[in-house]
């Protein structure tokens, strides 16, 4: 008998997908939120969770990945009443084991049933009797589920010698994931060759990737191995591997094809026992419709797909993050270890780190170049455009709540749109100076700097709002 949760607001589909789950023997739960379903998921031993899109406090797809994550890691079967065919691309790239309409039959819903079940059963199974072995995950920092689902797909990927691709943000850390493969997988002894192409010339592509004879071009003094061949028995990992000149991928596929190449001006093939892996922040299948990509060579590249998040969508590792950094450059640096206010973490969280994790490492790093021999980080360290973002971020927050209900109301209780924009404003004005005050430390000069006002100016709006003025 396996446990079932139903995550769905709708009373009439709880009962039914009950019945149905009972029917076939099983024990069924039902929660009418999303958040009292992540509750009941995060403290059961569920096997199988029918999840909802559309529910009173959030969206179903955008909290399949923590509930994947739940300590039981249920089958994930989506339903909805509107069918959407992006939806059903996103559920099932996202982990989701099926994706079913409200209006389905209870036969096709008791087959998605008894399959995902199927399914597990035998997961289960194997993962019992398989050795646990703790993953390299070197400088992966980091425990979020979205996080952890990409190292799950990684540990899935090191197994076997299958071509990987992976997709992500630039700076989302690709290469990292990359060389986690290679880590974990049996060639891990062997070279860990990196191309990257998005620097190779054009002209000396063939030559830098194939080798080269002595004489075959001008230039050519003596022969050369190329990249292909120094990763012979390891992994040739092909950074940005959008770029690679459309002339070459023919050229490369083949080497895919038959682990057999030939080196400019050579006479001869030799072979390369190399494991691919690739990497690109480019749509690829966008690139084949549009004729600048090989379809069949993504095909080649991307028997594992591994997607990484943005930064943005994994807030829960900034602390983690922040943590291993800071005492990282502290020690490469000769400083002590520092401490944080919770304001500094707090402007961490906020920010959305268009650059990913590589801008957070370098703002890290700066931040903690800046405070020097001081022991407590503060917001006031970090880089001043990031202040000003996550600023001017609040305050718009703050705006957008302080607006007026939508629905409209009788005439004669309508201000006067003139005092209406007043009004507004000023409620916008004053939650601005209070941020602006709190994130300057009530410092006028870092407030006038933050702010472009001049000092007059900010002391008058600050009478006027009858706010606090430092003295």
């Amino acid at each position: 008998m396996a446990k079932i949760l139903i995550i769905d607001d709708e009373e009439t589909v709880c009962e039914s997908m009950s019945l149905v789950g009972k029917r076939a023997g099983h024990e069924t739960s039902c929660a009418r939120t999303l958040a009292a379903g992540c509750q009941m998921a995060s403290a059961g031993d569920f096997d199988l969770v029918f999840l909802d899109v559309r529910l009173p406090d959030g969206n179903g797809l955008e909290m399949l990945p923590r509930l994947a994550q739940a300590p039981s890691k249920p089958e994930i079967v989506i339903m909805t009443g509107f069918g959407d065919p992006a939806g059903a691309e996103l559920a099932i790239n996202s982990g989701a084991w099926d994706y079913i309409e409200k209006g389905s039959s209870v036969k096709d819903i008791t087959l998605s049933l008894v399959r995902a079940l199927e399914y597990r059963k035998q997961k289960l199974s194997l993962s019992a009797h398989q050795e646990v072995v703790a993953l390299k995950r070197e400088s992966i920092i980091g425990n979020s589920p979205a996080l952890n689902a990409c190292l799950d797909a990684v540990a899935r990927a090191a197994v076997s010698d299958a071509g990987v691709l992976i997709l992500g943000e630039t700076g989302s850390g690709k290469e990292l994931f990359a060389r986690a493969v290679h880590q974990n997988s049996k060639r891990s002894d062997k070279p860990f060759v990196v191309v990257d192409c998005a620097s190779l010339p054009e002209t000396l592509v063939e030559s830098l990737l194939f080798g080269h004879e002595k004489g075959a071009f001008t230039g050519a003094e003596k022969a050369r191995d190329g990249l292909i061949s120094q990763a012979h028995g390891g992994t040739l990992f092909l950074d940005e591997v959008g770029e690679l000149p459309f002339a070459t991928q023919k050229a490369f596929l083949r080497v895919l094809q038959e682990r057999r190449y030939r080196p400019v001006g050579g006479q001869r093939e030799l072979e390369s026992d190399f494991r691919l892996v690739a990497a690109t922040n480019r749509n690829l299948n966008q690139m084949a419709e549009a004729g600048t990509f090989r379809s069949d060579l993504i095909f080649r590249l991307s028997t594992f797909v591994i997607e990484l998040p943005p930064l943005r969508d994994r807030s829960d590792d900034i602390k983690e993050l922040a943590r291993y950094y800071m005492d990282k450059f502290c020690e490469h640096n000769g400083l002590s270890p520092k401490g944080s206010c919770p304001e500094f973490m707090e402007t961490l969280q906020a920010y959305s780190w268009p650059g990913n994790v590589r801008e957070f490492i370098n703002t890290i790093e700066r931040t903690v170049l800046t405070a020097r021999e001081q022991p407590v980080l503060f917001a006031q360290h970090l880089p001043t455009q990031i202040r000003v973002q996550v600023t001017q971020s609040a305050v718009n927050r703050h705006e957008t709540s302080a607006a007026p209900p939508a629905q409209p109301s009788p005439r004669a209780e309508l201000p006067k749109l003139n005092d209406f924009r007043d009004n507004v404003y000023n409620q916008a004005e004053k939650r601005y100076l209070c941020d602006l005050m709190s994130l300057s430390q009530n410092d006028i000069a870092t407030a006038c700097n933050l702010s472009g006002l001049s000092q007059s100016r900010l002391y008058a709006l600050l009478k006027i709002h009858d706010l606090h003025r430092p003295t």
